[in-house]
Formats: C-alpha cells, structure tokens, sequence
C-alpha cells in the first residue's frame, strides 16, 4: 500500500514537472510581437501652473485640448477649499472656468480633469490659484504726524495712499509708534499671518488681505497675552521665522508660542516671559544655527550681555557661558551703557557703549549660544565718529560686512575691518528716521521726513538713487512690504 502511495506521488510529480517544461518552452518560443492600440492623449496648451486672482473679479482659464475628437471632451474642474462646508460648490463643469473669484486672498490647489467620454479615459491636470486683494502688493508705512500714527500704503505703482488705517478702521492707532512687522511663518511657505503695528505702550494687529482689525485672532498687543501684564512698556520686538513676535516688554523676554498650528487664533500669543532676575535694554540679537535660535541680550543694570536660548519658548541663561579674551573686555562685565547693537550673518557681533565720561566705544565679539557657551571678544576701540552715535541714531548691518550709519541728513557706510566710512551720494533732505535694507540686500532705503529714498548699494555702487517716493504724513518710523 505504502509503494502504490510513492508511486502515486512521483507520477504526480512527473506531470508537473512536464507542465513546467512545455510552459517555459512555449514562453521561449513566443516572442511577444504583440501590437497593443493605446488610446490617444490629450493634448493640452495655455494652462499655466499658477493663477492670481482678483477677489470679486473674473477668473477666466480657457485651455486649448486637442489630439482627440472634441464631442468626447468632458472637462471637470475642480478647487479645493479646505474651509469649505460643501465643498462640491466649488467644482464646475465646462471646457473653460469661468467664475467670479469669491474666495479668500489665500493659495488653493486645483485640477483639471479631462475625460474622453469614447473610452472612459480620464487626465488630470494640477494648478493652482492665489487669490489677491488691492493689498496683497505692496508697501505698508508707519509714520508720525503731530503726534498722531500713521500708516499708509504704496501700491506697486508708487502712489501713496496716506491715512489708509484711519479710513479702513474709522480710528486712530496707538501712540507711539516704533515698528510695522509682516509676520510670515516662514518654515509653512512664508504663510502671511498678518501686520502687528507696534507701539511704545501697545499695539494692533491687522488682516493682510483687507488692513482690518483682527476680530477673530487678537486683534491688540493687550490681547495677545494668555495673562497680560498690568502695564505695557515696549523695548522692541522683532519677527521670528515661525511667524510670531518675541523681544522685550516691560524689561523682561517674551516669545510668542509657536507649537500649535498656524492658523490658530492662539498662535503666536505670548505666555510668561523668560524666567530670571533680570532687567533688559531694548537693544537684541535674534541669531539662527541651523534652525536652532539664540538671543543676545543686555541686562541694563548689571551691564553685562546675556543668553537666552529658545527651547520651545525663550529660557534664560544670563551669564552661563564662557568668556574668551577677556584680556580684551569682559562680555559678563562691560560696565557701561549699550546704545546700539548689530550682527552681521549671524557671526560677528557689534556693539556700540558709551561710559560715564561719553566715550563710545565699538565692541566686537561672537557668541555662540548652540554649545559650546562661548562669547569670544575680538576688540574694544573707540568708535571713529564719536558724534555719529546716539540713543536715537539709526543704524542696519549687511551680511557682507557692512554698517550703514544714519546721521541728520547723510548716510555713510562704514567698514567695521578697517574703519573706513563712505558717505552715500543721495542729497536728503530731511534728518534720517529710517534705515532698512530690501530683501536683497542690494537696495538701501532711507526713510526721511515724508519721503523714501531707495538707494543703489550692490558692489560698486555708492548709493545711487533708483527711486524717491514722497508724500507720506509726518515723519517715518518704519516700513514693511510684500512683493
């Protein structure tokens, strides 16, 4: 019985061993010359992969489709809007989208979906769409006038329309004014999350699409704290690249929380500031290693430059760290007042300090708050131009190494390596109020009295005026864009 069952098994196995055989051979013999009729594409022409849009005006996108029978074209178009409740209202039919843009001054995705009706076949095409508003390019001025703020907008055509906040919010802003700041995140595709106009004791936030007042997010500086403090003194506040302000508020370090999402009405408020015994001057660094952000700081009283790491939220560290060459100057003991400090790529740092008897001297050092806690002094000398620094002198660092110095009515550029100044061709007429350097770094502009001087500065240039814009109320305090 057991040898009936073997054999069985072998003959089994002998069978599907001939089967594979006369498979693989009759693979071998076929060659695979096969014709196979794919269908046709479509052929598409003038579909950009980007639209700007008017909000309230026509969007026309009109494709040319070709390379199959039109009576089997069947075009779906398709916006996605994450808002939306429905969001089939915002899909169309038809060879052409022809719709009035009633969305928001946002970027959405879209597709195209072509289908031959002949074969069911269907392409999908991928674009998108920026909805704009009347405010979406331009220049946004803070200025002052008889005491009075003022903003006012620069169209891309270089007319000005003055009084633009008044008009849109039917009051006046805050007092005391001391920076306009475009807050973008940065690391989400420079996401606009808004204007914060910022004043010496408080501060208002405005919708990037239309200048309104914020309702919906915290439309105050007074607002925007979990818990706010009975007084709002501002030294100054800058943007960090996740898209919230942080810098001193009533001599203490705050930093708007960035761990949620973006969009949500608490990012960017400002909880407790950095715990410690301290009290800051105005004047910080905001440096960045590879993403990882450090502060420079001075603590007034003491007289001393401090740390202070941002960890989620900003720490301080004070003095922990290690002072090199303090043969030179003692970064943890200066023993005199700073007036003014810049950085130049996120490396050498500046400072400009006066003692008891007047003198300014001009530091340099580098700091390095990422580990090891170094500050390295590199010299102490006295500055060139002792008349040109003040409390409220205007000054702005470029990344190749340059300071320029506003001082009344000139500017001059000054080489910090061998302390060589050069003196900027434009004939200003008023005391310099600003200094701000464009996106590039190849134009300088100069905000004096109520007008904008832009000035050439790329190498071998020395200042050369590219264009002059006037009629701005009162004098200017600062500036911010979008392009």
């Amino acid at each position: 019985m057991a040898i009936n069952i073997f054999m069985r098994k072998g003959v089994f196995a002998s069978i599907c061993i001939a089967m594979i055989i006369a498979t693989l051979y009759s693979c071998y013999k076929d060659k695979g010359n096969y014709y196979i009729a794919l269908p046709q594409e479509p052929q598409i022409t003038g579909l950009d992969t980007l639209y700007e849009a008017s909000v309230g005006d026509s969007l026309i996108i009109s494709p040319k489709i070709s390379g199959i029978d039109p009576v089997s074209v069947q075009c779906n178009w398709r916006i996605d809007v994450p808002e939306a409740i429905n969001p089939e209202t915002n899909h169309y039919e038809g060879h052409a989208l022809r719709i009035a843009f009633g969305l928001e001054a946002k970027r959405y995705r879209a597709r195209l979906t072509v289908t031959n009706k002949a074969n069911g076949m269907k392409y999908f095409y991928d674009f998108q769409i920026q909805g704009m508003t009347a405010f979406s390019r331009g220049s946004l001025v803070l200025s002052t006038d008889n005491g009075i703020s003022k903003l006012s907008f620069i169209k891309p055509d270089h007319s000005v329309q003055a009084n633009i906040y008044e008009i849109i919010n039917g009051e006046n802003l805050p007092a005391n004014p001391l920076h306009i700041h475009y807050v973008r995140n940065q690391f989400t595709g420079n996401t606009p999350l808004g204007y914060w106009i910022i004043s010496k004791n408080g501060g208002v936030r405005l919708d990037v699409n239309n200048l309104k007042k914020e309702t919906l997010k915290p439309g105050t500086l007074y607002d925007n704290f979990f818990l706010a403090p009975p007084r709002i003194d501002v030294g100054s506040l800058q943007t960090y690249p996740f898209g919230a302000l942080l810098g001193v508020i009533n001599g203490k370090f705050y930093g708007g929380a960035t761990t949620t999402w973006d969009q949500s009405v608490t990012y960017g408020m400002f909880g407790t500031f950095a715990d410690g015994d301290y009290e800051l001057a105005p004047q910080f660094v905001l440096s960045s290693v590879d993403n990882n952000f450090s502060i420079i700081g001075f603590e007034k009283n003491k007289k001393q430059f401090i740390r202070i790491n941002i960890y989620g939220s900003p720490m301080y560290f004070g003095t922990q760290y290690t002072s090199v060459n303090p043969e030179i100057f003692d970064p943890s003991q200066v023993g005199m007042d700073l007036l003014h400090m810049v950085q130049i790529n996120n490396k050498d740092t500046y400072a400009f300090v006066k003692d008891d008897s007047g003198s300014v001297y001009e530091l340099k050092f580098t700091a390095n708050f990422n580990g090891p806690f170094l500050v390295t002094a590199n010299h102490k000398k006295l500055f060139v131009h002792q008349e040109w620094i003040s409390a409220n002198t205007k000054m702005v660092a470029s990344r190749i190494g340059y300071i320029y110095v506003g001082y009344q009515n000139k500017v001059f550029r000054y080489n910090p390596l061998n302390q060589q100044v050069q003196e900027l061709k434009v004939n200003i007429q008023s005391p310099v109020s600003l200094l701000k350097l464009d996106d590039d770094e190849n134009t300088l502009i100069v905000g004096a009295g109520s007008s904008l001087y832009y000035m050439d500065i790329q190498i071998g240039k020395d200042g050369q005026l590219l264009k002059k814009i006037d009629g701005i109320p009162g004098d200017i305090v600062d500036l911010t864009w979008r392009k």
